[in-house]
């Protein structure tokens, strides 16, 4: 793990957050509506769905019923990791599509490195652990890889490359820091849907095993206090 200071970390887990990323995810749409086909549009908001969804029914269970892998300390799929990876390299691809093909693989390269740090900044600032973050670096890496695959022979020269990349760096800057409190939201649909009145808790989770652990099977119990057997003779 890179030992940098913590302000850099959260700088670099910021790049992730809803506020940002989801409003680039929009203005790739809209881009690809308005430069290519509404088909891709729909795409690519249709892998992004997929792979939103898959980040919310895992931190449901959780939330709400305590579903996880205990062994990998697994509560859910990490939603930074995942939108990071699955919207830097497809805005990197767009950007880029006019150039030659072996730019724009560079380009997806380096979104798929920039998803990858934010991944690893959620584990450095202990919000996600290393199952988290990879599975969500996975996901959002599938869905970009995707359909960059779908979209690689579109009509290059459709778009201002200018234009896509100014538009898409003036909304970063702008929507950089924007909180959008997705956790809260997921929290109270866990709640609501569950019916508890609290939420899981990792700490209260891992606590659980531990008790497990130290726990004497009953049917061990029931053979330890069981008087010993005739032989019956």
């Amino acid at each position: 793990m890179p030992d940098l200071p913590p302000h850099l970390w959260y700088l670099i887990t910021s790049l992730g957050g809803a506020g940002m990323t989801l409003p680039l995810a929009l203005a790739i749409a809209l881009w690809l509506t308005v430069g290519y086909t509404w088909r891709l549009a729909a795409g690519w908001l249709l892998l992004l769905g997929a792979a939103v969804g898959i980040v919310t029914v895992t931190k449901l269970a959780f939330l709400g019923w305590g579903v996880g892998v205990r062994e990998l300390d697994f509560t859910g799929v990490s939603g930074h990791a995942m939108l990071s990876t699955a919207v830097y390299p497809v805005a990197l691809f767009l950007m880029l599509l006019p150039t030659r093909p072996a730019i724009r693989l560079i380009g997806v390269l380096l979104g798929l490195a920039a998803g990858m740090a934010v991944g690893l900044s959620r584990v450095a600032l202990s919000a996600h652990s290393p199952s988290e973050a990879i599975t969500g670096c996975l996901v959002g890496a599938l869905a970009a890889l995707v359909f960059v695959r779908m979209a690689w022979n579109a009509e290059p020269g459709r778009l201002s490359a200018l234009s896509v990349t100014a538009s898409l760096m003036i909304l970063a800057v702008t929507m950089h820091g924007v909180h959008v409190p997705t956790q809260r939201w997921v929290t109270h649909i866990a709640l609501k849907v569950s019916g508890h009145e609290r939420p899981f808790i990792r700490a209260r989770w891992k606590a659980t095993r531990d008790d497990r652990a130290t726990m004497v099977p009953l049917s061990q119990t029931f053979n330890t206090l069981a008087p010993p057997r005739s032989s019956g003779v």
